[in-house]
């Protein structure tokens, strides 16, 4: 019987070093939509993926509620994102970063689209993919100097959302230690 991974395990080797890179990758995630970008650092507990681990090491603290989809609620993720972190575990409603495969963060209406007032009071949900390849979608808006491709688990919810602008979800995608961004502001309809 294998023993569980300890949650002090995982963490950024460097945390400066790490966290600076880590962010950077971030900001050019969102700054050029559907962009891969290469993210790393955390080694965190499967089946959460280093990217995946990487954006909550570097975007979370202890005033940063987070929500554990089903696909990645296990109590070992959990501990490690408290003790690296110190981020309250919440309900979907209540979050600020959400993360999970595409079909656990469902439905998407749960999460703060922020209001007129304060639209960045919104959730960002971190989506776990098998991979970032493809061209089935195009991606224009701020960021893109003309379009950019990537394949999205469902173009209608992504419309939808961009038509809330100001308010809306963003979202990145992970896949092992590659991440790509998409901010609301982006529009993506069918290649």
């Amino acid at each position: 019987m294998m023993n569980a991974r300890s949650p002090y395990e995982g963490g950024f080797a460097d945390q400066s070093i790490d966290a600076a890179k880590a962010f950077r990758a971030c900001l050019e995630a969102l700054a050029r939509p559907g962009r891969i970008e290469q993210i790393a650092g955390a080694m965190p507990p499967a089946p959460l993926s280093v990217a995946a681990g990487s954006l909550l090491l570097t975007l979370c603290d202890q005033e940063t509620p987070v929500h554990l989809a089903a696909s990645h609620a296990g109590s070992e993720i959990a501990d490690w994102l408290r003790f690296q972190t110190g981020a309250p575990l919440v309900p979907a409603e209540k979050a600020q970063f959400a993360i999970g495969h595409w079909e656990a963060l469902q439905p998407l209406d749960r999460y703060r689209v922020g209001t007129p007032e304060y639209p960045d009071q919104s959730a960002t949900l971190i989506v776990e993919c098998p991979d970032l390849g493809g061209s089935a979608h195009k991606l224009t808006g701020p960021g893109i100097e003309t379009a950019h491709y990537m394949n999205l688990p469902d173009l209608a919810a992504f419309q939808v959302n961009s038509a809330l602008f100001p308010l809306g979800l963003d979202f990145y995608f992970t896949a092992g230690d590659r991440l790509a961004g998409l901010p609301r502001t982006t529009q993506v309809e069918a290649a």
